[in-house]
């Protein structure tokens, strides 16, 4: 009668090495998440990896993620990353079992893929950021030498190959059991560790009270609202604003060690700023819409908030720093995020009266973490690429010619303008729509130029004026309206908008890539 130790009443052979791959990379996460709560939340094999991949991603590849995943573009990276590790983990479990070093020097080797990721980050700190990876790597390939001694089968010999005895279901089940356990309570550390680190930044924004503006926001008239359902709010909420950046972890900054400093051609008085120094100057509140450079024509990633900050010409002139118009050497100004992240923004564009700030505060709230907190900067008319760096730790005064900024050393164009655009908010894409009057509602935006008309046209039609909602700030968006006679059938609506300068929004359609789409919004509904 088959015992214990029965070949044949065990699961396949592939089963088992399979399960001891994946628990000993269940493993190898486990102590490296520990180890990088001890050294640096940031420093985590998953996210320094997930970050050197972005890195290394071309711009349109970027592009086709964030249009095909939105904001969810990091978890797919993250579990993607999750899925390979996996995989390769399966392949050095059925290895190990006849090649138990073999196996075991591969998992080695996969850690110190993760020890030069994390070295190599630009927000790296030092060598301390490799041990994550490396514990984790040293811990994974022991728990497979000691599971795949256990799940290998009879009679292959000792040394390099499985042990001696040959597989035990026992002694495997015993093992394994052994491994998961230590491994999830390795990981409940780390998250703990790493959750306490976190806890002194989100008490420092809880404590965090704004001072009022020394130059409050004008009122927005209540006419710049329309009543038309579906169409967007002009303030845009905290909690449904877009979010895109390359930060596969939200940096949680204590606002009480935060610092800023300004160096660089040009300063003549080198400063560096307590975020406490920053709110006892004189702020400012303004209502802007900020647009990201990979929002399609018609795309969610633009929105309208309050903003509140300290004027960053008025911080730059503190500092001895003058426009190229006025003779200064630098024509660009690099802001740096503690991410690493790296802007930059034409100085004559920072300086020539348009409210540029570094904002505190959003929607009347401290700044939200994924939005920046403490501190961020904002520059009006420019695209999020080149104003609005988040988490901002420093400004540094160069030139175009002298330093290319992360996003232009992967092809995106050095200055950005934001582009004239008109969205249909409503009626949604291939709608239907009862025949009579239909409301045809949206937002345009020419950021620092202004929106002065929107006309609609259907199925190719002659071009008819929408109704304008009230004049707002310059800065932000204007919502529109057209009250359309819908008759049964298929149509194509398309808007178009003029900016404050006379020009009309182009139909040349161009992709985001390199400085922004371009083109005209349309929407194909069928009236019923």
């Amino acid at each position: 009668m088959p015992g214990v130790n029965s070949f044949r009443s065990t699961p396949s052979r592939t089963a088992r090495g399979a399960v001891a791959g994946l628990l000993a990379a269940f493993a190898a996460l486990a102590v490296a998440e520990l180890a990088a709560g001890l050294v640096r939340p940031a420093s985590g094999p998953v996210t320094v990896v997930g970050g050197a991949v972005v890195d290394g991603t071309p711009a349109a590849v970027k592009d086709f993620a964030i249009r095909a995943f939105g904001e969810d573009d990091k978890t797919v990276l993250r579990l993607g990353i999750l899925l390979a590790l996996g995989g390769f983990a399966v392949v050095l479990g059925i290895l190990s079992l006849r090649y138990r070093r073999a196996g075991a020097a591969g998992g080695v080797l996969f850690g110190l893929v993760g020890a030069v990721a994390a070295l190599s980050r630009p927000d790296s700190g030092g060598a301390a950021d490799a041990l994550p990876s490396l514990a984790g790597a040293l811990v994974g390939a022991a728990v497979l030498f000691v599971l795949a001694g256990r799940a290998a089968p009879a009679g292959c010999p000792p040394g390099d190959g499985a042990a001696g005895g040959g597989w035990s279901r026992r002694g495997f089940l015993a093992a394994a059991a052994v491994s998961a356990a230590a491994a999830t309570a390795a990981g409940a550390a780390g998250r703990s560790l790493a959750g306490r680190r976190g806890r002194g930044a989100v008490a420092s924004r809880d404590a965090l009270v704004l001072p009022a503006p020394a130059s409050p926001a004008p009122p927005v008239p209540a006419a710049a609202q329309l009543k038309v359902p579906g169409i967007s709010p002009f303030t845009t909420a905290g909690r449904d604003f877009y979010r895109v950046d390359t930060a596969l972890a939200v940096p949680m900054v204590d606002a009480g060690t935060w610092r800023l400093g300004i160096r660089g051609e040009g300063v003549t008085r080198p400063r560096d700023y307590t975020l406490a120094q920053l709110l006892a100057r004189p702020l400012i509140e303004r209502d802007i819409t900020l647009t990201c450079v990979s929002n399609e024509v018609g795309g969610p990633y633009v929105g309208t908030a309050r903003w509140l900050g300290v004027p960053l010409s008025a911080l730059l002139a503190e500092c001895g720093v003058r426009p190229p118009s006025r003779g200064g050497p630098a024509d660009q100004l690099v802001a740096r995020s503690v991410d690493g992240m790296t802007l930059g923004s034409p100085v004559e564009d920072v300086m020539d009266g348009r409210d540029a700030m570094l904002a505190v505060g959003m929607n009347g709230e401290p700044l939200p973490f994924d939005h920046g907190f403490p501190v961020r900067m904002l520059v009006p008319g420019l695209y999020g690429y080149v104003s609005a760096c988040k988490w901002i730790t420093g400004l540094e005064l160069t030139t175009f010619d002298g330093y290319d900024p992360y996003w232009v050393t992967r092809k995106w164009a050095r200055r950005a303008p934001v582009k004239t655009q008109a969205r249909i908010d409503t009626p949604k894409p291939f709608a239907r729509p009862a025949s009579g009057t239909v409301m045809i509602a949206g937002v345009a935006w020419a950021q620092h130029r202004g929106i002065t008309r929107v006309e609609v046209s259907v199925d190719d039609g002659p071009w008819r004026d929408a109704d304008l909602a009230a004049r707002g700030p310059v800065d932000a968006w204007r919502q529109w309206s057209y009250r359309w006679q819908a008759a049964p059938g298929g149509h194509t609506i398309t808007v178009r908008a003029t900016d404050g300068t006379g020009a009309v929004q182009t139909e040349r359609r161009a992709r985001t890539v390199p400085d922004g789409a371009s083109g005209r919004h349309s929407v194909f509904v069928t009236v019923r």
